[in-house]
C-alpha cells in the first residue's frame, strides 16, 4: 500500500471538488478502517472520514484518529449506544433507529448528527421523498439527536449513474425539508465516487456541498467505467503472491473409463505442453475475477487457496513474486482476508502534508 498515492490521490480530487464548493469525506470500508490510509487521506485534504461499519470506526478511534467520523450504513437497533460512542454522526433511514440513537445520546449527555438518506433511484436505502418532509420533523423534535443535513446514494445497487437533473431534483429536496423543519443543513451528500463525472464538469453543483469517495481515492478510477481519472494514481494497492509450484502440466485431456464399473480414472497424455505456475493465493483471499494478469500471464483458474496461470516468463521459479492490480472488490475482499499481511510505503506518522489549495489539477476520464 503505498500512502503517498492516496495522498495524491485524495489531493488532486479534494482540489478540484473543493473549487466548487465541495467537500471531501474519505471513505475507508474497503480497506476496514486501516488508520494509515486514513490518515493519508487527511493528509490530502479529506475533511472527514465514512465506514460503513462500526468495527472499523473503532480500529481507527483505537488507532488515535480523532476527526469527525460518520457511519454511512444505516445502524444496528443493537449498536446505538456504540455508535453515539464513536461516531458523531450517521446516515439513517429508520425513525426507530434514530430514537434508540437519540435516547444513546441523552445518556451519554451529547448531541449525535443525523443525516436523512434519501431514495434517488439506486434502490438501496432511503427515505422516499414524499415521506421525508414527515420524517425530518419527526427528527428535529428529538432531544439528543440534531438533523444535519441529507444524503443519496447512487450507482452501487442499481449501476445507475446519478445525473445533473438527479442533483439539482436533491438540492430542491434540501430547501424543501429545511423550510418545513427550520435547520439550515450543514451536509448535502451527493454520493460516492461514481458522481466525480458529473461534480467536475462545468454544470452547477446547487446545494450539494460533500462527496463520499473511496474507490476514486484508493484506486485512481471512476467506479462505473473503470476507468483512470485525471493524472490520479492506479497503482498504490499492489496484491503480491508467491509461486509454490512450477513446471509444465498436460494440457486439457479426456478422460477414459478404463472399467465403467470400477470407474477408474486414467488421464490419456498429449505431446502439446503448456507451461503453468501455481501461487498461494485463492478465492478465499480475494476476488480472483478482479486481478489484472501481468503481461504475458493468463489466468486458468483458481480454488480456495490455488491461483493457477500460464505464463511465458522465463525468469519466475519456485518462490518467486507475482504482482497484481485489484479492481475494488479484489481489494475489499484481500484487505478483509486474516492471511494477507499489509506492507506500507512512505508511512508517515502524522498529518504533514499542507491543506489543498491553489489552482487546481484539472481532472478528466481518459
Amino acid at each position: 500500500m503505498d500512502l503517498s498515492k492516496i495522498r495524491h490521490n485524495t489531493r488532486m480530487v479534494a482540489r478540484g471538488l473543493n473549487r466548487r464548493g465541495i467537500a471531501v469525506t474519505g471513505v475507508t470500508k474497503a480497506v476496514c478502517g486501516h488508520p494509515a490510509i486514513a490518515r493519508a487521506m487527511l493528509d490530502g485534504g479529506a475533511e472527514g472520514l465514512a465506514d460503513a461499519r462500526l468495527s472499523n470506526v473503532e480500529r481507527l478511534r483505537k488507532a488515535g484518529v480523532t476527526c469527525p467520523i460518520t457511519l454511512i450504513r444505516t445502524p444496528m437497533l443493537s449498536q446505538a449506544d456504540r455508535v453515539v460512542h464513536f461516531c458523531d454522526a450517521s446516515y439513517n433511514t429508520e425513525i426507530a433507529v434514530i430514537a434508540a440513537l437519540a435516547a444513546a445520546a441523552i445518556r451519554k449527555g451529547t448531541v449525535h448528527g443525523i443525516i436523512l438518506m434519501v431514495e434517488m433511484g439506486d434502490q438501496r436505502e432511503g427515505v422516499l421523498p414524499e415521506n421525508l418532509g414527515t420524517c425530518a420533523q419527526q427528527v428535529v423534535k428529538m432531544p439528543g439527536v440534531a438533523l444535519k443535513g441529507i444524503g443519496a446514494n447512487f450507482a452501487c445497487f442499481s449501476g445507475l449513474a446519478p445525473n445533473g437533473s438527479q442533483m439539482l431534483a436533491l438540492s430542491n429536496i434540501a430547501t424543501d425539508i429545511e423550510g418545513q423543519c427550520g435547520p439550515v443543513f450543514q451536509t448535502v451528500s451527493g454520493g460516492n465516487s461514481a458522481n466525480l463525472p458529473w461534480a467536475l464538469s462545468a454544470q452547477s453543483t446547487g446545494r450539494i456541498d460533500d462527496l463520499r469517495l473511496g474507490e476514486a481515492i484508493l484506486l485512481g478510477v471512476d467506479p462505473l467505467s473503470g476507468d483512470r481519472i485525471g493524472e490520479m494514481h492506479t497503482d498504490a494497492f499492489t496484491l503480491v503472491a508467491e509461486v509454490i509450484e512450477t513446471g509444465k502440466k498436460p494440457a486439457a485431456t479426456p478422460v477414459a473409463f478404463v472399467n465403467p464399473t470400477l470407474a477408474k480414472l486414467h488421464i490419456v497424455s498429449r505431446a502439446d505442453e503448456i507451461k503453468r505456475l501455481i501461487l498461494a493465493i485463492g478465492r478465499q483471499d480475494t476476488d480472483i475475477s478482479g486481478l489484472s494478469m501481468p503481461d504475458g500471464s493468463i489466468l486458468m483458474g483458481a480454488t480456495s487457496d490455488h491461483l493457477v496461470i500460464e505464463t511465458n516468463h522465463p525468469t519466475l521459479r519456485l518462490g518467486s513474486e507475482m504482482r497484481f492490480q485489484m479492481n475494488y472488490t479484489a481489494l475489499m475482499h484481500a484487505m478483509a482476508a486474516p492471511d494477507i499481511a499489509t506492507k506500507l510505503l512512505d508511512d508517515r506518522s502524522s498529518r504533514s502534508s499542507p491543506p489543498p489549495q491553489g489552482k487546481a489539477e484539472h481532472l478528466t476520464l481518459v
